[in-house]
C-alpha cells in the first residue's frame, strides 16, 4: 500500500521558519516527480512547489518563490519543503504529492493536481501575525 506521510507542520510566528517532510512508503519514488500543494480554509487547493525525479529541476508558485525551497532525498524516499520568512497568508493545510510517471508532460504539468497519483493526508501550518 502506497503511503505519503507529511510531518513538520505547526504554529509559527510571522517571519519564522518550518521544514515539512513527506515520507513515502509502499513503493520507491526515486523515479517520480513530487510536489507540494496547500489549501487554506474556504479556498481551493493551490500549487506550492514541485521537483523532478532527479532533483535537477524545481518549480515554485510566485507567492513562495525566494522563501520556500523544495528538495528530496531519494535514498530516504522523502521530500522536504523548507519554508522561511513565513507570512500569515501561508496558513493552510499542506499536502505532498507524487506522480507515478517519471516525467511531467502535456496536460499533466507540475502545477496541476491532476498530474499526481498519490497524496498525503496533509499537515497544518499556521502562521500568526
Amino acid at each position: 500500500q502506497v503511503q505519503l506521510v507529511e510531518s513538520g507542520g505547526g504554529l509559527v510566528q510571522a517571519g519564522g521558519s518550518l521544514r515539512l517532510s513527506c515520507a513515502a512508503s509502499g513503493r520507491t519514488f526515486s523515479s517520480s516527480p513530487m510536489g507540494w500543494f496547500r489549501q487554506a480554509p474556504g479556498k481551493e487547493r493551490e500549487f506550492v512547489a514541485a521537483i523532478t525525479w532527479s532533483g535537477g529541476s524545481t518549480y515554485y508558485a510566485d507567492s513562495v518563490k525566494g522563501r520556500f525551497t523544495i528538495s528530496r532525498d531519494n535514498a530516504k524516499n522523502t521530500e522536504y519543503l523548507q519554508m522561511n520568512s513565513l507570512k500569515p497568508e501561508d496558513t493552510a493545510v499542506y499536502y505532498c504529492a507524487a506522480r507515478r510517471a517519471k516525467y511531467y508532460s502535456g496536460s499533466y504539468s507540475y502545477h496541476l493536481g491532476t498530474a499526481y497519483d498519490y497524496w498525503g493526508q496533509g499537515t497544518q501550518v499556521t502562521v500568526s501575525s
